[in-house]
């Protein structure tokens, strides 16, 4: 689908006119802690997120310590060089997947304790085609207390105390054992299991104590997402990048910007738009969880770097979601042909969702 100059001229003019989102300027702060609370009813979980860290090494990057070898393997190369940057024993990298996109190597691990992921503790390492290393992220911890690895209480009943507190039902999706990190610097061993409700539309992974049975952590699906962007308010980057968090509207996008109200993804594809490099699977992948997008543009550097590829997928995924959202709100819905994957049973015909393929190798401009 095409869009006018005049059409984003007019939806310009609404977004300045109506107050859609909430901002906080970035500060270029590379490290943070974070908690988010969750309040269902009457019922408040403050869900921990450690400090985490982000280094990017220029387009050249830096060698790892397997760069000697012919043959490079992005598992080995991933967990060696964790080991060596944060000296860690490799027993607790747990390599979890990677993909390659035209740029880079992306690799994704868990820490792990005694053989049990940390489900809050991650790190995330990027090579370019020379496999070097260009980027790094990690929430590692240290721990101070760790609990036994054999639960106390049974996954039936964490299922029974997740349904309850949730208003919600498990949806069989396979039930897995990990640890929680703390705020006070220890480790929870928790069921993780998810509950739906079809009725409100609420999907969470509970963490629920394997000793206790106190629910101690949760990842909301259909909530909180942050993305470090040029406003839509803005013309050029020189007036600031923004972290905007939750800029969707509810109204036109009910299941968020990345849920069909089916399937959820952590990239940068939604029932709304995707925006790629290249191939459709070249989309970018959250910074850290759950869904935050922070990826700050280095106009010092060649448009290709990874770190500026994924700043342009970024904003070019909030700009044509926050197009979607203001102009279903003035009458381009569902039943008038709009672009979504999932109507809803609104009307329309579906299936049509944005394609977006930022520095595209075809030409400029277009």
């Amino acid at each position: 689908m095409k869009l006018s100059y005049n059409f984003f001229k007019s939806v310009l003019l609404a977004v300045m006119l109506a107050n859609v989102v909430s901002a906080a300027p970035f500060t270029g702060s590379l490290k943070h802690t974070t908690t988010q609370n969750h309040s269902i009813r009457d019922l408040v979980v403050e869900s921990f997120h450690p400090e985490s860290s982000f280094e990017t090494f220029g387009v050249e990057g830096i060698a790892h310590p397997l760069s000697a070898r012919d043959e490079f393997d992005v598992k080995e190369a991933t967990v060696s060089f964790i080991q060596s940057r944060l000296n860690v024993h490799p027993d607790t990298v747990s390599f979890r997947t990677s993909f390659e996109n035209d740029v880079a190597h992306h690799a994704f691990v868990e820490q792990q304790v005694n053989g049990v992921p940390i489900a809050n503790a991650v790190a995330n390492v990027a090579f370019n085609k020379a496999n070097q290393v260009v980027s790094f992220g990690s929430s590692f911890v240290n721990t101070t207390s760790v609990p036994s690895t054999t639960p106390s209480i049974s996954l039936e009943d964490a299922i029974s105390t997740a349904e309850s507190q949730l208003s919600g039902k498990f949806n069989e999706h396979p039930a897995t054992l990990k640890f929680v990190a703390k705020k006070d610097g220890s480790l929870a061993l928790t069921h993780v299991v998810q509950i739906q409700n079809d009725e409100t539309g609420a999907w969470f992974e509970a963490f629920v104590d394997a000793h206790s049975g106190e629910l101690v952590q949760l990842t909301d699906f259909v909530a909180e997402a942050s993305y470090l962007v040029l406003p839509i308010t803005k013309e050029t980057p020189t007036e600031g990048f923004e972290v905007l968090t939750n800029p969707q509207n509810i109204a036109a996008s009910p299941a968020g910007w990345h849920s069909d109200g089916t399937t959820t993804t952590t990239v940068t594809a939604g029932n709304n738009v995707i925006t790629f490099k290249g191939a459709q699977t070249n989309t970018t992948t959250e910074s850290s969880p759950v869904l935050n997008f922070i990826y700050r543009q280095d106009p010092t550097q060649d448009p290709i770097v990874p770190v500026n590829v994924d700043a342009a997928r970024t904003n070019a995924f909030y700009i044509v979601n926050t197009v979607h959202d203001i102009s279903y709100i003035y009458g381009f819905t569902e039943a008038g042909f709009n672009f979504q994957n999932n109507n809803f049973g609104k009307g329309g015909a579906g299936n049509d969702r944005v394609t977006v393929s930022v520095q595209d190798a075809a030409g400029i401009n277009n």
